[in-house]
């Protein structure tokens, strides 16, 4: 015993040391470029640490790929895990609905990478995509009760056409399919066949039309950059958190972890550290939580998928629109509400030569004002006016 307790103490000194180590290089790095900043004098070691934090700053942002026989080696060894796993939570992100034609944020063409480079965004209907592979995935494994619960980033609505059940999912910054009024008690929700989020932005969620019942203004459930949501549903933190507070593995896929790092209760941070869960990553750029998992996969969803339900011998059906969730639990519109928005409505058949996940989404079209990916999904930056 005295041995474990001598053991355990050593390894959470080192690993302390390692943190305070890691701190203090940072602090140095910073030191050194503001020196380089406002230095006139050139000095070769600010150089060399200037290109040394460019060349990293650099790497993070660069997509890896591992090579065919290292990714079957890391799929056996997560599925392993899956396998192993009693309490599976999968945390995912814009990276799995990169095959459904849905630009992703901080990706070589994300949304967040073209803004940053002085690029206008035209968005598109985005309710003509369909859920992917990794979608059907994922729904086949909660029907196969490996996977307990899922917390998504995405606002897609593709999780629930998948068919993966409501009570499972958290979508933690909203559904583009779903108005609700916060005037009635309990909130009332109402789900479309479009994307409900056209006249809406940030700060501004209201939607033109009407609650059936007490007439209030109905809004969206988006949450935008810079916005806290406080809706129970869709966004469903209790269930969120809960899922988190009892996981033995988190499976993230598809995320860059910048946004969901900044949510405690997701990562079990006041556990210690040997009793939190394991954590998988599959995305193809670094993120912050590398360092603390047990594996990370460089590869796309739709790949490391379909090698993980071989692995672990599970039929994935495509996704049929006849079968779509989302047609029996909609609200159909007023008739006097025909003309509240101007968005396609998502039809229970449509002529199609893509298998699941490959439909295409225009980008052609004209750009949409609002929304969830119009001017909302902006980074809100203050421009500081100079004194006169």
């Amino acid at each position: 015993m005295e041995e474990e307790a001598d053991s355990c103490f050593s390894s959470r000194s080192e690993r302390k040391a390692q943190e305070k180590a890691k701190i203090l290089q940072r602090e140095r790095e910073r030191k050194i470029f503001k020196l380089a900043v406002t230095s006139t004098v050139p000095c070769d070691s600010v150089f060399y640490y200037v290109q040394s934090f460019s060349n990293r700053m650099k790497s993070m942002f660069t997509q890896v790929f591992d090579d065919a026989d290292e990714l079957k080696h890391k799929v056996r060894q997560l599925a392993l895990a899956i396998k192993q796993a009693k309490n599976l939570v999968v945390y995912t992100g814009a990276g799995i609905s990169t095959a459904a034609s849905i630009p992703d944020y901080r990706g070589p063409n994300g949304v967040w990478t073209q803004l940053q480079k002085g690029r206008t965004i035209s968005s598109s209907d985005l309710s003509k995509a369909e859920p992917t592979y990794t979608h059907m995935c994922i729904r086949a494994m909660h029907k196969e009760k490996l996977v307990k619960h899922v917390v998504s980033q995405n606002c897609d609505g593709l999780h629930v056409r998948s068919g993966l059940p409501r009570q499972a999912l958290s979508e933690l910054h909203g559904n583009m399919f779903i108005e609700v009024c916060t005037s009635c008690s309990p909130v009332r929700e109402y789900v479309r066949l479009f994307d409900v989020t056209e006249r809406t932005s940030l700060h501004r969620h209201g939607t033109g039309r009407k609650c059936g019942r007490c007439g209030s203004e109905l809004r969206d459930t988006i949450v935008h950059f810079g916005e806290r949501g406080t809706l129970e549903q869709p966004l469903n933190w209790e269930g969120a958190a809960h899922a988190a507070k009892t996981a033995d593995v988190i499976l993230c896929l598809g995320s860059s972890l910048k946004v969901l790092k900044k949510y405690p209760c997701l990562w079990c941070m006041n556990k210690a550290a040997i009793k939190r869960p394991k954590l998988y990553i599959v995305n193809l750029q670094w993120t912050p939580k590398d360092d603390l998992a047990m594996l990370k996969i460089h590869a796309k969803c739709d790949d490391v998928l379909k090698l993980l339900m071989e692995e672990l011998n599970i039929h994935v059906p495509s996704y049929n629109r006849t079968e779509d969730p989302i047609f029996t639990i909609a609200t159909p519109l007023k008739p006097e509400e025909a003309c509240s928005h101007s968005r396609d409505v998502i039809a229970p058949s449509v002529e199609r030569g893509f298998g699941s996940g490959h439909t295409e989404v225009s980008t052609e079209t004209t750009s949409v004002q609002g929304g969830w990916f119009g001017r909302g999904y902006r980074k809100g930056r203050t421009v500081k006016k100079k004194p006169l």
